[in-house]
């Protein structure tokens, strides 16, 4: 049987300011993605973003952006939002 690393799902604070302004309907589909995250983070659609060391996946009309730290099993959800405006810097 093979044995299967799980990874510790983490958020950056900043992530539920950006999640209030998603309809709840939404916020469920996004929390489910993430949740699949935990078993493997660069699975179907995982995309690493050039120029950085995070990763994002796509849930609809929008992104979600994080890091992943293999040494650690640890993946932080660094941002979530609009495919339009999610990689502007703040």
């Amino acid at each position: 049987m093979a044995s299967y690393k799980v990874y510790t799902i983490s958020f950056k604070q900043s992530v539920a300011k950006d999640l209030r302004v998603i309809p709840k309907q939404d916020v469920r589909r996004i929390l489910d993605r993430i949740d699949t995250l935990a078993t493997n983070p660069r699975g179907e659609g995982c995309v690493k973003l050039s120029g950085q060391e995070h990763y994002r996946v796509r849930q609809g009309v929008y992104r979600i952006v994080y890091e992943i730290h293999d040494d650690r099993l640890l993946v932080i959800v660094v941002k979530i939002g609009h495919r339009s405006g999610v990689y502007e810097k703040r």
